[in-house]
């Protein structure tokens, strides 16, 4: 089973001496906190608010993916080159169709540093019908 790095598992000093190699391969899910069953909302998932991560023949991000709890939703699958063979931020956006409330995380997986997890980002689903039996 490979490492699968979060940035929970540094200690404060750590995280501000290699805050580059975290911020460029951290995934950050970027979503509404609450949303409504059945209605499409985005999943957006980036890496790297101040650090761009290099886009090289044997060294990029692979994969990016979206969990909720154990359940696989959504993955992209990144070639080298796709950022023009240049560092740049690594950006999805899922389209998702809730039934109940999720606990989502995001995965970025490096060619050469492996597997990073998002935080964990809790999504409250309202289903309307409910609402309406409470009046």
């Amino acid at each position: 089973m490979p490492k699968i790095f979060t940035a929970t598992d540094i200690q404060q000093f750590d995280k501000e001496v290699q805050k580059d190699y975290f911020d460029r391969h951290t995934p950050v899910i970027d979503c509404p906190s609450e949303v409504n069953e059945n209605e499409r909302f985005p999943v957006r998932i980036f890496l790297g608010s101040q650090y761009a991560h290099p886009d090289d023949g044997d060294h990029f991000i692979g994969k990016v993916q979206l969990w909720n709890r154990e359940t696989l939703l959504a993955e992209a699958t990144i070639f080298p080159g796709a950022m023009g063979n240049q560092p740049g931020h690594v950006e999805v956006v899922f389209t998702i169709i809730p039934k109940v409330s999720m606990n989502l995380t995001a995965m970025s997986y490096c060619t050469k540093h492996g597997l990073w997890q998002s935080l964990p980002k809790e999504v409250k689903v309202n289903h309307p019908d409910q609402q309406c039996s409470k009046s």
